[in-house]
């Protein structure tokens, strides 16, 4: 599958990533993690913290699939709200659900001072905005679920948004404790020091079929195996070649990452901007001064009309861009690029063991916050394989059904 199209704008800023051999051996592993992204690179590194034999092996070089495409916005908020959570899973679930999203971003802007390359993760606040009129009051009734449980929102009537920012909208929700990140830079750092930590990185080494047997999984690759008690498939967006989820939906998305602006336009703390309507445009600066914007999602279709796409509808995104702030007209977009992007029906990601695959796990971080969902799996499944019991697993199950899971609610 061809993940990405058009100019990717990440590879500038680390010009000499670490490189890692080809597999060329037989080997063994308490745990092989397939997929060098950002769900690889989350798991090796809380893997190397357990001291557990681990192998991660990539088919292309680390990073370049679908992370290279990643624009880089860690949020706690969710494409779907906390109010739609709780409607749709019930509230200890719904609040649940975002608790741990909450306690991930915390773990993420606690990495900056444990990696030894840089990952640019900087703590953000977020602005979500009404798209229209009529989405001021769904707006106010999640800010008054997110407060009653416990999670920082402010509900900022329009003079307020005009006061702090360029523009005006008719309301909006005001979040802090969120962050942007270099994701490129993130997967390196991450893998980089799984490796100092002892876990085996191999790049260009693709697995070509398993075996599952009693005791483990033997994964055979061009020039050797593995032979693994346990594997994690992180293998993104391509997992739905291997198996299809019957809850997953795959789509074209877009993005652009403007050239380095003389000034930015009243941006208040540079703040994460996304809004209410389906589906959403967002926004975010670099601390080069750039602007990044993304959206215009559409139905996923050949990779050939995807390259036609990436040049309209990126133009597209220019204008969105000056449609919020007009003092930028004449801008132009220095990177340009589209991307296959999954979601899931019901919001929640996939992340867990599967009936037909023994002594495997996976991790499918669908949706907006894929990032942020890579850390609670990295957490729930390490765990997991240390032999402790995480059931919020099974909220996330790949075989969950439309009915709402049995409450697993967990202290804040």
């Amino acid at each position: 599958m061809k993940l990405v199209s058009g100019q990717l704008p990440w590879e500038h800023t680390l010009p000499e990533p670490p490189v890692y051999p080809v597999l060329a051996e037989d080997i063994t592993c308490d745990c092989l993690i397939v997929g060098g992204g950002m769900g690889g690179a989350m798991m090796s590194y809380r893997m190397s913290l357990t001291g557990a034999d681990t192998v991660l092996i990539d088919k292309r070089t680390i990073g370049a699939g679908s992370s290279h495409a990643n624009t880089g916005l860690l949020q706690i908020a969710n494409d779907k709200s906390l109010t739609a959570c709780m409607n749709t899973f019930g509230e200890e679930n719904g609040v649940l659900f975002y608790r741990l999203c909450q306690q991930a971003m915390r773990a993420i802007l606690e990495l900056p001072g444990k990696l030894d390359i840089d990952p640019q993760i900087i703590e953000r606040s977020s602005l979500l905005y009404a798209s229209t009129p009529e989405d001021v009051g769904m707006l106010k009734l999640e800010n008054e679920n997110l407060v009653k449980h416990g999670f920082h929102s402010e509900f900022w009537e329009e003079e307020t948004v005009r006061a702090h920012y360029a523009f005006s909208k008719p309301g909006a929700l005001y979040s802090k404790g969120d962050a942007e990140t270099n994701p490129l830079r993130t997967v390196h750092s991450l893998i980089h020091k799984a490796h100092s930590g002892g876990v085996r990185i191999y790049e260009h080494t693709e697995a070509l079929h398993y075996e599952y047997n009693a005791d483990g999984v033997i994964c055979h690759t061009g020039q050797g195996r593995i032979v693994a008690k346990k594997v994690v498939f992180a293998m993104g967006y391509e997992t739905q070649e291997m198996k299809k989820d019957r809850g997953a939906e795959l789509i074209n998305t877009y993005a652009i990452m403007t050239e380095p602006l003389p000034a930015l336009p009243k941006w208040h703390e540079q703040s994460l901007l996304w809004e209410t309507a389906r589906p959403y445009l967002y926004f975010r600066t670099t601390p080069d001064g750039r602007i990044i914007a993304g959206g215009k999602d559409e139905q996923l279709t050949s990779v050939d009309r995807r390259e036609v796409r990436v040049l309209s509808q990126c133009e597209r995104l220019v204008e969105e861009v000056t449609a919020l702030f007009p003092e930028l007209q004449g801008i132009k977009a220095e990177y340009s690029w589209g991307a296959v992007f999954g979601s899931t029906r019901d919001g929640l990601p996939y992340m867990g063991p599967h009936p037909e695959f023994p002594h495997c796990y996976f991790i499918e971080g669908y949706g907006g916050n894929g990032t942020v969902y890579s850390m609670i799996a990295a957490e729930l499944l390490a765990d997991t394989l240390a032999g402790k019991s995480r059931p919020e697993l099974e909220l996330f199950s790949l075989t969950r059904s439309a009915k709402p899971a049995p409450s697993l609610a967990i202290q804040p």
